[in-house]
């Protein structure tokens, strides 16, 4: 609980500062490590590695295709967008490699 806590307050303050493009691909970065991390530990499953890859797909999709209508750069509106995402996509990364202790 106290993880998801110390989350909570760093994507509350990305939300304050606002995101760049730098902070969005460190992000990306982080939850790839993440991910491989849970894999390399066996606290994923290839099931749950799998969803969490397509999830960070789709996500990258998306934000390829905001910044195409954007002329290459996230309006204010897209980095909201994209960090509660990446938000959203941490907690489950989070509840995916910790899920074993609950059974």
């Amino acid at each position: 609980m106290r993880q998801l806590t110390f989350t909570t307050l760093i994507a509350a303050g990305l939300m304050l500062t606002g995101l760049n493009a730098q902070e969005i691909q460190e992000r990306k970065e982080n939850q790839q490590d993440r991910i491989a991390q849970g894999v390399k530990s066996g606290e994923l499953t290839a099931g749950e590695t799998a969803n969490l890859e397509h999830k960070e797909a789709n996500l990258n999709r998306e934000t390829r295709n905001m910044r195409a209508v954007n002329g290459g750069k996230l309006t204010a509106q897209d980095k909201r967008k994209v960090n509660r995402q990446q938000n959203k996509l941490s907690g489950k990364i989070y509840r995916d490699k910790h899920n074993a202790l609950k059974q």
